[in-house]
């Protein structure tokens, strides 16, 4: 279709934009916001509070420890999809796949509207951001996102690389500032500390809330967006006023990168899915810089909506508790095929007690709050997940398929300018470690 030019997802990610990637996806809105959810839910103890974030930084390490395990096993895009479909089949991969776009879209949506808010947010010092040039603006952004994921990977991640850099300056300017402040010994800067377990203590329910959100802080969910607006800016005006108008710039440069991270790797995922046979076959084709753009369309036009519609992006206080959800089949997953298939080649092995550990506390993130404070919101959530069977009943199960869908499946081909791709490295690597018995 283009001459001589492979069309192909390639492996062009070494070491250092690898690492980009990680930190980016780490380092994200919620390192920035999320310490007022940790203080608030831990009604005020400041030495509770710096005990949860010590047990998320933990959490994140286990949970990221076996991801890398899940990562290296099975080494194409996806991989936690797929993994989920070799260890528990179709049906529960779909059901993964199905809550994933819709919370991906969600929290996509949620990072271009806090960016727009913290964009703007100079321009109106003392009053409340208008909804509506904010909503525009998030709009401009996501497109802007989408056309850069179009665009192939080389772009992305010189973008990346560059942001992160930005955002380990905004944040050492941060630590530097807290050592100094401490240093000085002020009466105000030190009380906090001499009576850090004075406080009241929460009960259980507000304890796992703390938790849920220095664990998203930890791994870059950056969907606390109801505690966003006054946090950093009001730090910064107290601690640097001279420099009042670096911490949005800081947020608005960590969030543009997180959005694109999550457009990025979402977008992946919907391509594997599409090879799989679990999305329509247009997910699968790429466009001349060997991006998926239906997969990038399909995630930025779900988003969009979620901008417009505020009521789609309060789905992402109901979906928070599903990722525990999803973490628990992972890391019984780990279990299951280490019993099962202990010759599959693993050229990282995670220590056993890590995977068990993050069980334990994923199922007390969804036991405790359905005990401790039952709300109908996570019925909804179940049913939400629940929902995605009666697509694949029909369209996966029995392969049903509607009339007319391949004449618009090659009339969007022509129109997007896209084509199937030739087998890549990554497929190849795939067929020789993935589904080698």
């Amino acid at each position: 279709m283009y001459g001589e030019k492979k069309i192909q997802l390639k492996r062009v990610f070494g070491y250092s934009w690898g690492t980009s990637f990680v930190m980016v996806k780490i380092i994200g809105a919620g390192i920035f916001v999320a310490p007022a959810g940790v203080l608030k839910y831990c009604r005020m103890n400041v030495g509770l509070s710096l005990c949860v974030w010590a047990a998320c930084s933990l959490l994140a390490l286990m949970d990221a420890l076996c991801s890398a395990e899940i990562g290296v096993t099975f080494p194409c895009s996806g991989a936690h999809y797929y993994f989920l479909l070799r260890c528990f089949g179709s049906c529960v991969s779909f059901l993964n796949l199905w809550t994933g776009l819709f919370l991906g879209a969600a929290v996509i949506a949620s990072q271009a509207l806090l960016l727009a808010q913290y964009s703007v947010q100079p321009f109106y010092p003392s009053c409340p951001v208008p909804g509506l040039p904010m909503r525009c603006l998030a709009l401009a952004f996501l497109w802007v996102v989408g056309i850069l994921s179009s665009r192939g990977v080389r772009e992305v991640a010189w973008l990346q690389m560059a942001s992160t850099a930005l955002k380990m300056a905004i944040l050492g300017l941060i630590s530097v500032s807290g050592v100094v402040l401490l240093a000085r010994g002020r009466e105000e800067n030190m009380a906090s500390f001499r009576n850090a377990f004075q406080a009241e203590y929460p009960d259980a329910s507000q304890l796992i809330q703390a938790v849920f959100q220095g664990y998203f802080a930890y791994s870059g969910g950056g969907c606390l967006t109801y505690i966003a607006g006054p946090v950093a800016v009001a730090w910064t005006h107290r601690v640097l006023p001279a420099l009042a108008w670096v911490i949005p710039f800081g947020v608005s440069a960590s969030l543009f990168s997180s959005l694109l991270m999550n457009v990025f790797q979402s977008s992946r995922v919907a391509y594997t899915a599409g090879r799989e046979g679990q999305l329509p076959a247009l997910f699968t084709m790429l466009n001349r810089h060997s991006s998926p753009f239906p997969s990038v369309l399909l995630l930025v036009t779900m988003a969009s909506i979620a901008v417009v519609s505020m009521n789609l992006i309060d789905l992402i206080n109901y979906l928070n508790f599903a990722v525990s959800i999803w973490t628990v089949l992972s890391m019984i997953g780990i279990l299951k095929l280490r019993y099962q298939e202990p010759d599959l080649p693993r050229p990282y092995k995670v220590f056993l007690p890590f995977p068990l550990v993050t069980m334990a506390i994923g199922l007390c993130l969804v036991v405790i709050p359905l005990v401790k404070s039952p709300h109908m919101r996570y019925v909804y959530v179940c049913l939400f997940i629940l929902s995605g069977l009666l697509f694949y009943v029909p369209f996966i199960y029995f392969k049903l398929k509607l009339v007319g869908f391949q004449k618009m499946t090659c009339y969007l081909q022509l129109l997007f300018n896209i084509c199937i791709p030739d087998v890549s490295d990554e497929q190849m690597s795939e067929a020789e470690t993935v589904k080698k018995k």
